[in-house]
């Protein structure tokens, strides 16, 4: 590709951002949770919107189905004669919002504040479908590779059917190489590309210590209650450090970059007195060292406390995984730590969830030759290669399906991007610059 084919994507890029924002604002304005308990027609009608998209970017559409799971999103352009085909992933559905009133706009009306435009979804990952719409339409919906975009609807529900919808359409999806755009960036303005992932396992664990609640001051003493054996049976999954006290859990080295602490406490709001635990450099602690957290307890709030011992609890542990993990021995040992750690005979329930694998990417080869050229291109700096704490179940899906495919975790968020949580938000600078990238990669790699 000629320089000035680079200039002439760039100008097209930028020409295209006013639609390509409106078009994400109008994904976002859709809230399409996918979890239980929440409307599905939502899930149903983002599916829609992006099929409308897909195709006004001159993609072949149609909206999939497998039993069971929410709709996905399909656009497709064939491969000009001789040239790769490209799998561009994104997803449509999105997190619950959480409590309305630790946000500061309404999460569901797109409002740009600073630089960043600021909604549920406007991260993770309604970025992603916008920056593979554009991608294809700087190319005049006539790029040089073959171009297939699917867009799941059940991604933050744990892609349980993603393996169904692989497996059923695989003919529609097969590709040489496949572009996640479900990560982000190293820190805002520095590109990277994400090479390894933890994996996760999750149980709930109940205690019992009573047939029913008695009254706590006659029998407070002699009585323990299950709230107290709950804590002090999670309090045993770490040690003093912070460190994860289950056994046989394995860690790896990660490169330390130049993450320093002061921006982990910035990026993470943590609280100035509060220390950091565990062990290692920061990126081993967030990337390539187990890490065991709390999501949930089940017993009385504050409100409905009475002067009663409580006679079950309950909660949810998850411990995030790094690359060399076996899962589902990840799993039974943290079952058996539970199990082992409850304190004076009550009794105890642990029931598994799903288990999700840990991943490390080759990140080699003229895939990601191309990326890393079209990133230093679009961001004006060398791309960073990075780990992620977070898992993304659906890696390990596209591997085992095309196993021959180059894998490139990619996407417009950034450390500020909060997703997940409260004002959730993606930097608009990047965004155009990740639309470009993506762009430019197709070039490179029909170059290849």
């Amino acid at each position: 590709m000629t320089s000035n084919g680079i200039d002439g994507l760039a100008a097209r890029i930028d020409d295209l951002m006013p639609d390509v924002r409106s078009h994400l604002e109008q994904l976002v304005r859709i809230p399409s949770v996918s979890f239980l308990g929440f409307d599905p027609s939502n899930v149903r009608r983002s599916a829609e919107a992006t099929v409308e998209l897909l195709s006004a970017a001159g993609m072949e559409t149609r909206i999939l189905e497998v039993e069971g799971a929410h709709p996905a999103a399909l656009g497709s352009i064939p491969a000009p004669e001789g040239a790769p085909t490209v799998l561009l992933y994104a997803h449509h559905d999105v997190q619950p919002e959480g409590p309305a009133a630790l946000w500061s706009s309404d999460p569901f009306e797109p409002v740009e504040r600073g630089g960043r435009l600021f909604g549920r979804g406007a991260g993770d990952d309604k970025s992603g479908i916008v920056i593979h719409e554009a991608a294809v339409r700087a190319w005049g919906g006539k790029p040089p590779t073959g171009v297939t975009v699917f867009v799941e609807g059940d991604e933050e529900s744990s892609s349980e059917h993603l393996p169904e919808f692989l497996g059923r359409y695989s003919d529609l999806l097969r590709a040489d190489a496949v572009i996640l755009a479900d990560s982000g960036n190293w820190r805002t303005g520095e590109p990277a590309l994400t090479t390894s992932l933890r994996g996760i396992v999750a149980c709930f664990v109940e205690v019992r210590t009573l047939d029913h609640a008695v009254h706590s001051g006659e029998y407070g003493g002699p009585i323990p209650d299950a709230l107290t054996v709950l804590v002090r049976t999670l309090a045993a999954l770490h040690d003093d450090q912070g460190r994860p006290a289950v056994p046989g859990l394995v860690f790896g080295p990660a490169d330390p970059l130049d993450l320093t602490e002061q921006e982990v406490r910035e990026w993470t709001g943590l609280r100035p007195g509060v220390r950091l635990i565990g062990e290692g450099t920061l990126t081993e602690r967030l990337w390539t060292r187990a890490a065991i957290d709390i999501l949930g307890i089940d017993a009385p709030t504050t409100q409905e406390a009475a002067n009663r011992l409580v006679p079950w609890a309950k909660a949810k542990v998850s411990m995030r995984i790094p690359p060399g993990q076996d899962p589902e021995a990840a799993q039974a040992a943290l079952i058996k730590h539970l199990e082992s750690s409850v304190p004076w005979g009550a009794d105890v329930t642990v029931t598994p969830e799903g288990v999700g694998s840990p991943y490390a990417l080759k990140a080699d080869g003229p895939a990601y030759d191309a990326m890393r050229r079209a990133m230093r291109e679009a961001f004006g700096r060398e791309p960073v290669d990075m780990g992620a704490g977070g898992s993304i179940p659906f890696l390990a899906a596209f591997a085992d399906t095309f196993p021959d495919a180059a894998l490139l975790l990619t996407g417009a968020m950034d450390p500020k991007t909060n997703a997940h949580s409260e004002d959730e938000s993606v930097d608009l600078d990047d965004l155009r610059k990740s639309c470009l990238a993506e762009a430019l990669f197709l070039g490179y790699l029909a170059g290849a």
